[in-house]
């Protein structure tokens, strides 16, 4: 357990202290982005593989029991982030890398959060470690949560960094928070339709995910597939 805790403590640490704008910087002045890029894949990569690897043979340690009513709407929460995520894959993403952020303001799953990505690992934490129950599974997730929460509040500096005035504006049309542009004003409710596109392919994603879910590190099956547990 303890190595698990080290190597994922190490991946949320150099995910952040990599991300920052003097860090960052430096060694991608240094070894050229491309060559940053690559360094940053292959300490991700070796961190999160070697955390998953050990949690792979480390005992549940089952610190609590979700109620049975919770996998319903957990398997809910886990089809709005598998569209958020299919989303977030779009040119209306003004986060990805190439796109531009335009005067058109924002579109698509960005009328619900502009960090439509970041949120479905967010939502996916949030839902298996609440069901889950066991201790190992509660830290890789808060883990994963904590970085993709963290990610968009860092990548929201670097864009207001990058693009001033353009991303000041673009942000007060958007929310951080999911729904929290329609709570405070800022888009109407029918912007919760993120368009055709996301929502059929987020949800062949979401069955998919949840039909081999049983095959997945001896998961449970999950509704709609199978009983709750």
């Amino acid at each position: 357990m303890t190595m698990f805790v080290l190597l994922l403590v190490a991946f949320v640490a150099t995910h952040i202290l990599l991300a920052a704008t003097p860090v960052r910087a430096s060694l991608a002045g240094a070894m050229g982005e491309k060559g940053f890029q690559g360094v940053y894949s292959l300490i991700s990569l070796l961190l999160l593989g070697g955390a998953i690897w050990i949690y792979r043979d480390l005992p549940p340690e089952i610190i609590w029991l979700a109620p049975h009513w919770a996998w319903l709407p957990s398997s809910a929460l886990m089809l709005a982030a598998s569209i958020l995520f299919v989303g977030s894959l779009t040119p209306a993403n003004k986060a990805l890398a190439g796109v531009p952020v335009t005067a058109a303001g924002p579109s698509g799953v960005m009328r619900i959060t502009r960090h439509p990505m970041m949120w479905s690992f967010a939502i996916w934490a949030f839902v298996h470690a609440t069901l889950s129950g066991s201790l190992p599974t509660v830290i890789l997730s808060i883990g994963i949560g904590v970085l993709a929460l963290a990610g968009a509040a860092h990548q929201d500096g670097r864009k207001r960094r990058q693009l001033g005035e353009t991303w000041v504006q673009y942000e007060a049309r958007t929310s951080f928070f999911p729904l929290g542009a329609q709570v405070a004003g800022w888009q109407p409710w029918s912007a919760i339709w993120p368009g055709a596109v996301p929502v059929l392919l987020g949800v062949g994603l979401w069955a998919l995910i949840t039909f081999v879910h049983p095959m997945l590190l001896g998961a449970p099956a999950v509704p709609p597939w199978g009983a709750m547990q």
